[in-house]
């Protein structure tokens, strides 16, 4: 079966990659020559565990081949994904600008009967648009190719793509037709012999499915936010009532970690989209406004924790751990980090961050306003407190006495609460989490 994927993103490289590890013909195609000329030699444009590897097995069998000629791609394909980016625009939406010219481009250079799928995050209505741009580019030649249009959102958390696409917990296929039907389930039948399931649904639909699935997920996340703001004012332990509520299995465990918000390429972009797509129909979502509020400000929290506990931060210095907005990724896009660092710069604090992929990204982001260690304890050096801001692996277990000798101060700011404050408080140490009361050392 050969495919075409356009966009070699984060969605679109996953996608091409882990089709072609099943045997399939797959032709990534993307704009931009340098990036392509980067995959060729091997040097992947994102961080996924366990990507590389995949790129480089089918790469060398001759299955997964990049370009920068979408006809080269699409030609003899029998599926073709848009899985290029849909950044917001200034009031929210979805910028589809990118999809809608992939889809132009697929209409001027297909060849045979195509199903155009939209793989990338987008607003209900998206495909009748892409249609619609597929209508005209073959009317302008004079052809009349049959096609469909598919909407096939992804379900990938960074860090676990390849799991979460090899092992899927659902296929959700928006299709309008029998025949984009059978392609579709000819496509993923090498992901669904263990039972994984596919829902076949109208266009509409699916394409609704990604967003609402984000948005609940963000809602759970800022519910639990606002629920370990009130615990700390009531002298609760969100810890406590984390596990209290997470052994309902109609709430579960997942998503209720209090911390210092959501970021990333997706909840953030999904729900001011949704919030738009429901103003624009003339309908106020104001649960999801809502989200959104507690999650600008849950960014905050440590910053304002700091502050409180030092006062006046000119001349002081920070250590952070953690830059990604969440582990196993490098993904700096709306990262919780980005807020604190102008927060602690604006103050007059100096800043030094260690993240064990994500230091590149930053320096992208960030430049040189913050300085970089080669490692977690370099960052620590000079430093008044430790400001623990992704979860890392490495970092939740460290050398306790280590730390404190190279602190000016004994201080943690845990924004993941991955550590005790009881016990950091017998080893001298001042402790402030999310939604727990503060530890100080014992006496």
């Amino acid at each position: 079966m050969k495919i075409a994927v356009v966009g070699t993103g984060y969605v679109g490289l996953v996608t091409g990659s882990c089709l072609a590890d099943v045997g399939m013909d797959v032709t990534c195609v993307d704009v931009d020559a340098k990036k392509i000329a980067n995959l060729h030699k091997g040097v992947l444009p994102i961080y996924e565990p366990g990507l590389d590897e995949i790129v480089e097995r089918n790469v060398k069998a001759g299955r997964l081949k990049f370009t920068t000629t979408l006809r080269e791609a699409v030609e003899g394909a029998e599926a073709a994904f848009i899985a290029v980016g849909t950044p917001p625009g200034e009031d929210g939406s979805a910028d589809l600008r990118y999809v809608l010219a992939v889809a132009k481009e697929i209409g001027e250079a297909m060849t045979d009967y195509l199903v155009v799928i939209t793989k990338s995050t987008v607003p209900v209505g998206t495909a009748e648009k892409v249609r619609k741009e597929l209508k005209k580019a073959l009317e302008a030649r004079k052809s009349d190719l049959p096609y469909d249009v598919a909407s096939n959102p992804e379900f990938l958390k960074e860090g676990a793509a390849i799991e979460d696409f090899t092992k899927p917990d659902r296929i959700v296929c928006g299709v309008s037709s029998e025949r984009s039907q059978e392609v579709m389930s000819r496509l993923y039948k090498p992901f669904t012999l263990n039972g994984h399931p596919v829902y076949f649904m109208d266009v509409p639909s699916a394409e609704m499915t990604k967003y609402a699935a984000n948005a609940m997920l963000a809602t759970k996340i800022s519910f639990m936010n606002d629920i370990a703001n009130l615990c700390e004012l009531l002298g609760a332990d969100v810890n406590a009532v984390r596990k209290g509520i997470g052994s309902d299995p109609r709430i579960g465990n997942r998503f209720i970690y209090p911390g210092i918000g959501y970021g990333g390429s997706c909840f953030p972009k999904d729900v001011k989209a949704l919030v738009r797509t429901g103003s624009e129909s003339g309908y106020n979502l104001r649960i999801l406004q809502a989200v959104e509020d507690v999650n600008e400000d849950q960014k905050s929290v440590l910053f304002n924790k700091v502050k409180k506990h030092f006062g006046d931060l000119t001349g002081m210095r920070f250590a952070m751990w953690g830059l990604s907005f969440k582990p196993e990724t490098d993904d700096m896009r709306e990262a919780p980090a980005l807020v604190l660092c102008e927060q602690l710069l604006a103050a007059g604090a100096t800043v030094c961050a260690y993240d064990p992929v994500s230091m590149p990204e930053a320096k992208h982001m960030i430049g040189d306003k913050i300085d970089y260690a080669a490692d977690a304890y370099g960052a620590l050096e000079g430093a008044d407190a430790l400001l623990l801001v992704t979860e890392w692996r490495e970092f939740r277990v460290p050398d306790w006495k280590r730390l404190r000798a190279a602190l000016k101060t004994p201080a943690v700011f845990d924004g993941r609460n991955i550590y005790s404050g009881a016990e950091l408080a017998k080893l001298g140490f001042h402790y402030s989490g999310i939604g727990v009361a503060d530890s100080s050392p014992e006496a």
